[in-house]
């Protein structure tokens, strides 16, 4: 997991202003009082109870059609004392309008990232809280219903740092009987419920899972990885309607792109139940390079220049030559072998407080790797943690949908429909 504070935005003194769902014995009162819950559809009203059409479309296809894609990020994952709450980490309730604010900029996928933990219920049911199935469910429909593709995983269960997580993959072969049971339980809820939606929903296996350690990776704790996604992949398969030909994405160890690509262990699924043509399994990774400049918060350690046009304040690896070779090692790992490459995450936090000339390079930055993506067939999807201040991530403003960085969002846009490679413009004012 990278810093907390990325993911969990910055906890300010307003969060105190938002009500927020907290832990405790009775969940039944906690859902009826939850404002996420409010406004959500009946299952009798949201269910889909025959399959979509289908449009079958291969690798070249769907890379081509996500193109470049924006996270709802730190609304549905976030949480509070192990209960998931959309407004837990300060954001307002997600509302279609700020998808259809996302979707009139350009954006053509909305990864949502989703966490369960005290949502779950007991063995051997672990039933999943319906009211949360339904919010999920409906958060989904306003990214298809807006001819968008939809990414949904399991993404804070597995942080070692979340209070009630329990996709732990390092514990021990007793506890992993468990976990591989319950985890097998909640894909096949999910699977179910979403198996007769139509090629636009995507799903996730699980988000940025490791050991906690960001060391070399552990043998047996790569080993549990690889067993939760072939767990995955035959689950939601096994569920059968669209779901037997629908795209999955699964990551490697942390969506390392080095432990992912290199010969670290990672062993893709085998998908012997997929009743498409060709390969129906994508790769998902995330890219935050170099993290002095991405997202360090410390003044002390932090740069604010990237590239060959930096002059001070910057880091002496990760430039342009580093990005082209960390996607191209994408490229002949997976996406020539028929496997699309998701970046599931990618971004550089706000510190235009600290040096005028950031936004700049940060531009450059964004620009840079989205066109480096795109050129290696990979789907480039940007972290927004909804926070615009100073450090935050936020390409919208979650409440009014007004657009706060225009010039980052034109910058990636620029680079994902660009049918050639082009020399990106230098940072103003650093052209030579």
């Amino acid at each position: 997991m990278i810093k907390n504070l990325r993911k969990m935005g910055l906890l300010l003194a307003t969060v105190s202003m938002f009500f927020v769902v907290g832990c405790s014995s009775d969940k039944e009162k906690e859902t009826e009082n939850d404002p996420t819950t409010t406004t959500v559809p009946s299952p009798t009203e949201s269910a889909k109870d025959e399959p979509a059409e289908w449009h079958e479309l291969g690798q070249e296809e769907i890379t081509a059609a996500m193109g470049l894609g924006w996270n709802l990020g730190n609304q549905l994952e976030a949480s509070k004392g192990g209960w998931p709450s959309e407004i837990a980490w300060g954001n307002p309730v997600v509302s279609e309008n700020l998808i259809k604010a996302v979707k009139e900029q350009g954006f053509s996928t909305v990864r949502i990232p989703v966490s369960y933990l005290d949502k779950i219920g007991t063995a051997p049911d672990y039933t999943i809280d319906e009211f949360w199935l339904d919010r999920i469910q409906q958060v989904v429909d306003y990214v298809i219903n807006n001819d968008m593709y939809a990414i949904i995983n399991i993404h804070g269960d597995g942080y070692y740092t979340v209070d009630k997580a329990w996709l732990l993959c390092a514990e021990d072969d007793e506890k992993q009987k468990e976990i591989k049971e319950k985890y097998e339980a909640v894909w096949k809820q999910i699977a179910e419920r979403f198996k007769n939606y139509d090629e636009h929903l995507i799903f996730e296996s699980m988000n940025e899972e490791f050991n906690g350690s960001y060391n070399t990776p552990d043998a047996a704790a790569y080993a549990n990885i690889n067993a939760y996604n072939q767990i995955f992949v035959d689950t939601v398969r096994k569920t059968g309607s669209n779901n037997t030909k629908r795209w999955l994405l699964v990551p490697g160890w942390n969506t390392n792109v080095d432990y992912t690509a290199g010969n670290y262990g990672f062993v893709i699924p085998e998908d012997t139940l997929c009743e498409a043509e060709g390969k129906r399994l994508m790769i998902s990774v995330h890219f935050y390079d170099p993290y002095n400049f991405t997202l360090d918060e410390n003044a002390s350690s932090q740069t604010t220049q990237w590239g060959k046009y930096a002059v001070e304040n910057y880091d002496n690896w990760g430039q342009e030559d580093y990005v082209d070779g960390q996607m191209k090692k994408l490229y002949d790992s997976f996406v020539s072998k028929g496997y699309p490459v998701i970046i599931g995450e990618m971004g550089v936090i706000n510190k235009t407080q600290a040096d005028a000339s950031f936004t700049e390079f940060r531009r450059y930055w964004a620009e840079y790797v989205v066109l480096a993506a795109k050129s290696n067939g990979c789907i480039p999807v940007y972290w927004d943690n909804g926070y615009n201040g100073d450090k935050g991530l936020g390409l919208f403003d979650r409440t009014t949908y007004e657009v706060t960085q225009p010039e980052l969002i034109e910058a990636m846009l620029r680079a994902i429909n660009s049918e050639t490679v082009y020399e990106v413009a230098a940072p103003a004012g650093f052209e030579k």
